[in-house]
C-alpha cells in the first residue's frame, strides 16, 4: 500500500504539471488570437488543427494514438472557445449520429446549433449564423444521401472536411428487462439496419418508424414497455438504460459526414477533392471526362450521377478524388476537364478523415 501511495503521489504531481502546461498553452493561444484580430485573420485554421493532431499522435510510443488525438481535440476546442467559440450547425435534433459526429470533430467546447433539414444547415453557414455545418452524405449500408449532393448544386459553400463515424446501434429504454419491450421506435434507416436482430430477439414487438432516433428516445421517456434504437450518446443524453448493445446487423456500418464552410483549406499532404460536372451530349463524353484523371494517375474514390433538374434524362456527376486542387497534377486535370464538359464546379479540397 505504501508503494501504491507513492506512485499515486507522483501521478498527482504530473497532473498538476499538465494543468499548468495547459494554462500556459491557453495563454499562448489567446495571444495568437489577439494578433489575428489585429491583422483581421481567421480564428480557426483547419489545416493547422490537422497538423497538431497528427504531430501529437506521432510523439508517443506508449500512449494510445487515438486517445491522444481525442484529448488534444478537446484541448484545441477549449482554447478556441476562449478566443471565439466555433458555431457548428448540424442536422438535428441533439443526440443523433450527426450530433455525435460534430462533437467528435469539433469538441465539446464548440457551440452546436441543431436544425431540422439539410438545406437549413447550408443556410445557417451561408448567412453567417454558423462557422461550419455538418451533414451526412453516405452510409456503407444505406448508400448516398442524395439530398446533400443536390443541395451543392444550389450553394456556393465548400466541403472543408469529412468525418467517418462507426454507427453502433443500441436498444434503449426506461425498462430493465428486454422481455418487457412491446414497441420499438426509431428512424427508418436505424430500424432497417437492425431488422434481423429485432426479428430474432423481439419477434413480438411492434416496430414503429419516427422522424429521428432522438424523437424515439423522447417517446420512450413517456411510454412504458417501449424501446428506442439509438446511439450511446442518446442513452446518456436522455438517461435511458441500454438493454442491448451493438444490435446492427452489419459490423461494417459507417456513415460519412461532410463539413461545410466558406473557404477551401490549404493542402495538408493527405487530401481529397470533390467536384461536380455536366457532360456534353455526345458519344464517349463520360470516358473523355474521366480520361483526364487516368492520364495523370489520379485516383478516383467515388462517382455518382444525379438528375440535373434542367432537362429530362440530363445528368450531372459528383466525383471524389485523391489530392488537392492546388496540386499541379490536379490543377492540370481540372483545366483539361473544363474543355471536355459543359460545366465543372469544385465543391472542396479537404483533409482525409
Amino acid at each position: 500500500m505504501k508503494e501504491i501511495e507513492e506512485l499515486r503521489k507522483r501521478i498527482d504531481e504530473i497532473d498538476e504539471r499538465i494543468v499548468k502546461l495547459l494554462e500556459e498553452r491557453l495563454r499562448l493561444a489567446k495571444e495568437i488570437g489577439r494578433i489575428k484580430k489585429e491583422l483581421n485573420l481567421k480564428v480557426h485554421v483547419p489545416e493547422r488543427e490537422i497538423y497538431i493532431l497528427n504531430r501529437v499522435s506521432s510523439l508517443s510510443s506508449e500512449f494510445p494514438k487515438e486517445s491522444l488525438r481525442r484529448i488534444f481535440r478537446e484541448v484545441i476546442s477549449a482554447c478556441l472557445s476562449v478566443e471565439k467559440p466555433l458555431r457548428v450547425a448540424y442536422l438535428g435534433p441533439k443526440a443523433t449520429f450527426t450530433h455525435q459526429a460534430s462533437l467528435n470533430h469539433f469538441g465539446v467546447s464548440a457551440k452546436f446549433i441543431p436544425v431540422r433539414t439539410i438545406k437549413e444547415v447550408f443556410r445557417e453557414v451561408e448567412v453567417g449564423n454558423a462557422d461550419y455545418g455538418v451533414v451526412p452524405v453516405e452510409n456503407t449500408i444505406e448508400g448516398v444521401v442524395y439530398y446533400t449532393l443536390d443541395t451543392f448544386l444550389e450553394s456556393d459553400l465548400k466541403i472543408v472536411g469529412e468525418i467517418i463515424l462507426r454507427i453502433d446501434l443500441h436498444l434503449l429504454s426506461t425498462e430493465e428487462d428486454l422481455k418487457s419491450i412491446e414497441k420499438v421506435f426509431s428512424h427508418r434507416v436505424a430500424l432497417g439496419q437492425c431488422k434481423g436482430w429485432l426479428e430474432r430477439n423481439l419477434p413480438w414487438a411492434k416496430v414503429i418508424e419516427v422522424e429521428s432516433t432522438a424523437k424515439a428516445c423522447e417517446i420512450v421517456l413517456e411510454e412504458e414497455r417501449a424501446g428506442a434504437v439509438a446511439s450511446e450518446v442518446a442513452s446518456l443524453t436522455y438517461n435511458l438504460n441500454i438493454l442491448a448493445k451493438n444490435i446492427q446487423d452489419s459490423p461494417s456500418n459507417y456513415t460519412r459526414f461532410l463539413i461545410l464552410g466558406k473557404d477551401i483549406p490549404k493542402p495538408t499532404g493527405r487530401d481529397k477533392s470533390s467536384l461536380v460536372f455536366a457532360l456534353k451530349d455526345r458519344p464517349g463524353a463520360l470516358y473523355k471526362a474521366l480520361e483526364v484523371f487516368y492520364k495523370r494517375s489520379i485516383n478516383l474514390t467515388k462517382i455518382e450521377s444525379r438528375p440535373s433538374r434542367k432537362r429530362a434524362f440530363d445528368y450531372v456527376f459528383f466525383l471524389d478524388l485523391e489530392g488537392h486542387v492546388k496540386e499541379k497534377r490536379v490543377k492540370e486535370a481540372l483545366e483539361e476537364l473544363k474543355d471536355r464538359v459543359m460545366m465543372v464546379k469544385v465543391l472542396g479540397s479537404y483533409p482525409k478523415a
